[in-house]
């Protein structure tokens, strides 16, 4: 079979990194970079100063956000509010975004 070009419905010039590495997590199983930005980058603000101050986001598997906390009475308390923080979450970030919370009892980086 000989050689042929791409046809040309594909956009001039290079394409956005964001959306090449978005593509690329997505098939591997990993939320996009819109999801990841939002729990990340602001999760003070979708949680609030108290339960950010007491927890924080390690990783996203599929629609499961799994969090830390330092203290046992906190995963209990986030176990609580699963159902609030996943809605939040879902307005901030999409529907398919998080559909359930993991709490694990971690010591903070800090100490």
């Amino acid at each position: 079979m000989p050689w042929e070009p791409l046809p040309d419905d594909r956009p001039a010039g290079p394409a956005p990194l964001r959306a090449g590495l978005d593509r690329v997590v997505r098939r591997l199983g990993g939320p996009s970079a819109d999801v990841a930005s939002g729990v990340f980058g602001r999760w003070d603000e979708m949680v609030g100063e108290t339960v950010a101050a007491n927890s924080r986001p390690v990783a996203v598997r599929g629609t499961t956000l799994v969090l830390a906390v330092s203290d046992p009475a906190w995963a209990t308390q986030l176990r609580f509010l699963e159902a609030d923080i996943v809605a939040r979450l879902v307005e901030e970030l999409g529907a398919s975004s998080i559909e359930s919370i993991e709490v694990r009892v971690r010591p903070s980086p800090s100490r």
